[in-house]
């Protein structure tokens, strides 16, 4: 019989990619991990890791192990869920991590539906973004993950995750004032901003490429001056005309816009807001009870 808390390890490190940061992860030391590490290469009887430059990487008999032990960590998953729908009160402690804009409008009305509801359940809350914090869920460091995807770049889904639509979130062009001359349907009025300063997400980011291959569809390269994951930003610059935006809806929370807004090409104007959870964690009543609280936030 293998040693549960080892393959544990095993597979921090198939997630977390280096003996460093699972140690980190887990307050031990390098050598700590790297030693019962050793002792399951003993157990299994095969070598489960080699050398890759200044690193190690997982043999194929490892995979094979990492996969096993995910389904492990699945029905352990849901036992833990069993459990605490067998008690008569939420307790414990529930760690979400939400993008931006999710976090300020979405999460607060979240928590005092939960506070009301489960007094006794603590939320801890981190604004991660939905391409970080999708790894992280899978490596167990959050329970819940709210996260977006945009027009025909979907997030990437690691193995192991279940994710369930929670809101369509309608995308704006935000003209900056004071407003330049966009007649016209939706594209005519994208094109006329070809030549302005634009404000987008940072290179790399799945908001960043749809921004872009809209300009492009446009006939445009965007003359992208200012980055940042920060959509406050993003408002503040196109407010004081300094930039042409894309922001969504959700950046009001029911106020009025306070810069003229067009609307987006058929088909390339609405972001998918959804939640993850881990396989097996989604029968969790804490989990349950945070995914309702996101949608009676959303409708309202």
């Amino acid at each position: 019989m293998f040693d549960l808390h080892r393959l544990r390890l095993l597979r921090e490190l198939k997630h977390r990619g280096t003996l460093a940061a699972v140690a980190t992860a887990l307050s031990y030391s390098p050598s700590s991990v790297s030693q019962q590490l050793s002792q399951l290469e003993s157990e299994v009887g095969v070598r489960l890791l080699e050398p890759v430059g200044r690193r190690v990487r997982l043999t194929p008999q490892a995979e094979i192990l990492v996969a096993h032990t995910e389904a492990v960590m699945e029905r352990l998953e849901r036992a833990e869920a069993d459990i605490a729908t067998s008690l008569t009160d939420l307790t414990g402690t529930l760690r979400v991590a939400a993008f931006q804009t999710a976090a300020l409008t979405l999460v607060p009305a979240m928590l005092g539906l939960l506070r009301d509801a489960h007094p006794r359940l603590r939320v801890h809350v981190t604004q991660m973004e939905p391409e970080r914090a999708l790894l992280a869920l899978q490596a167990r460091d959050f329970d819940l993950v709210v996260a977006e995807e945009y027009p025909g770049h979907p997030t990437p889904r690691p193995a192991g995750l279940e994710q369930e639509h929670l809101l369509d979130d309608p995308l704006r062009l935000a003209l900056p004032a004071p407003p330049a001359a966009a007649g016209g349907g939706p594209t005519a009025a994208l094109r006329a901003l070809a030549g302005r300063p634009w404000v987008m997400e940072p290179e790399g980011s799945a908001a960043r490429h749809w921004a872009t291959t809209l300009c492009r569809a446009a006939g445009f390269e965007p003359d992208v001056r200012f980055e940042s994951t920060d959509l406050l930003l993003h408002l503040r610059l196109a407010e004081e005309g300094h930039a042409a935006a894309f922001l969504p809806d959700l950046v009001w929370n029911g106020r009025p816009p306070t810069v003229a807004l067009r609307r987006l090409p058929r088909g390339r104007g609405t972001r998918t807001i959804l939640t993850a959870v881990r396989r097996g964690g989604g029968r969790h009543p804490a989990v349950e009870a945070c995914r309702d609280a996101l949608r009676q936030a959303a409708r309202a």
